[in-house]
């Protein structure tokens, strides 16, 4: 049975006609559109509204139906008295000068003239927000829209999804990460519409600062907050997993994502599977290789060489050599240094990785697995042909293996 399984996973090697090669993970993630510049004129009160806050939107609005003036009315007793003020208590610590500009500007166009402000107004707060202070202006300010907006001008619609994605963009910018979060709730009282837009900034911090834990409020929030995933977003969670050596939370979020039928990138199958041999897990490796297979046909030198780690776990060098000459028959010639790249890597780096990670009691026959195995890989490619020239000495060395 064990022949078997090994024959049909080097045939699906022999089955492809291409292999693309990426020597590094590259993360393509949609990031946020360009703001939409058209305008809109609603009249009320001779009143100009935001041209891109209210009939382009996305995501369920805060308030559903239309509200009786009655409710208007109690949900401006809600806001602050200071909303009457254009002195506003508004925070004056650590506050940029243009935000803080703006924002008198809008309150006094909303408080005293009873107008929207124009639209360009918003955009640039947004656009100067340096601080975590000039966030909380930001905030202040779109509560005190939206309400106006409900009570003055009977619009309900939240505010448009490019605007939503830009607030989130500049709550990471300056780490008001508790402001961003706010932005992926269903019901708020700001008007954003959430948008997995919006999730990937956030996730694009948290990966930027290898903080798994905001990684999993982020994704609780998704699920809460019933935003869909994209493959952008298995992208960005599984190089976060891999940065911070979770393989447990790897797992855990690849399962969701399969399970919501997220079409997975190669990039993330890279991740993936290169993550399953540095861990040693096989069985997960071999069931992500068959996934992987059943989606698309071509292999890079990552999920490629991370079969030959499998067979190399198994004791099947031989497996592990024919491997790797597949790889070498089918990429171009400017791709194949990239093999020999991966081969020293397999002999210096990988062995070290794996071994620390398993049990105390199984490393020292691990590690004379793999001192074995490796050269007799080495070997197999050799016999087949291919001129291959990687230092053996790190390998070699028991002590190294062990340390």
């Amino acid at each position: 049975m064990q022949v078997a399984s090994s024959a049909r996973r080097i045939t699906r090697f022999l089955q492809t006609p291409s292999i693309l090669l990426y020597s590094e993970h590259r993360l393509q993630t949609p990031l946020a559109e360009a703001p939409h510049s058209s305008l809109q004129q609603h009249r009320n009160h001779s009143a100009l509204s935001f041209s891109g806050l209210g009939h382009d939107f996305c995501g369920s609005s805060a308030q559903a139906e239309i509200l009786p003036s009655r409710t208007c009315l109690m949900m401006m007793t809600m806001v602050p008295k200071v909303l009457f003020s254009t002195g506003a208590g508004a925070p004056e610590d650590n506050q940029t000068e243009a935000v803080k500009e703006l924002y008198d500007k809008m309150l006094k166009s909303v408080v005293e003239k009873r107008t929207m402000p124009p639209n360009a107004w918003l955009w640039s707060l947004i656009g100067n927000c340096a601080t975590h202070n000039d966030i909380k202006l930001l905030f202040d300010i779109l509560q005190r829209l939206r309400v106006f907006r409900l009570s003055n001008l009977r619009i309900h619609e939240n505010f448009n999804c490019n605007l939503c994605r830009e607030i989130t963009k500049a709550c990471t910018q300056v780490g008001a990460i508790d402001y961003g979060k706010k932005a992926l709730w269903k019901h708020n009282v700001y008007g954003l519409s959430p948008s997995i837009g919006s999730a990937h900034h956030l996730l694009l911090y948290a990966k930027q600062h290898k903080d798994a834990k905001l990684m999993v409020e982020i994704m609780k929030l998704l699920k809460r907050n019933d935003l869909p995933m994209q493959p952008g977003t298995a992208d960005i969670v599984f190089s976060i997993c891999y940065n911070t050596d979770r393989w447990d939370l790897m797992s855990k979020y690849a399962r969701r994502f399969v399970k919501a039928g997220v079409k997975l990138r190669q990039t993330s199958f890279d991740v993936w599977m290169e993550f399953a041999a540095k861990h040693g897990d096989v069985d997960s490796l071999w069931k992500i290789e068959k996934l992987r297979s059943e989606s698309m046909k071509q292999h890079t030198l990552v999920t490629g060489f991370s079969c030959a780690k499998g067979f190399l776990l198994e004791r099947k060098p031989e497996d592990a050599a024919a491997v790797i000459e597949i790889l070498n028959q089918t990429v171009s010639e400017s791709k194949k240094p990239g093999i020999m790249v991966e081969l020293q890597k397999l002999v210096r780096e990988w062995p070290l990785e794996v071994i620390k990670r398993h049990k105390e009691e199984d490393r020292k026959e691990l590690a004379a697995a793999l001192q074995n195995d490796i050269p007799a890989m080495v070997s197999g490619l050799q016999n087949l042909g291919l001129k291959v020239s990687v230092n053996m000495e790190d390998l070699t060395k028991k002590e190294g293996v062990l340390s």
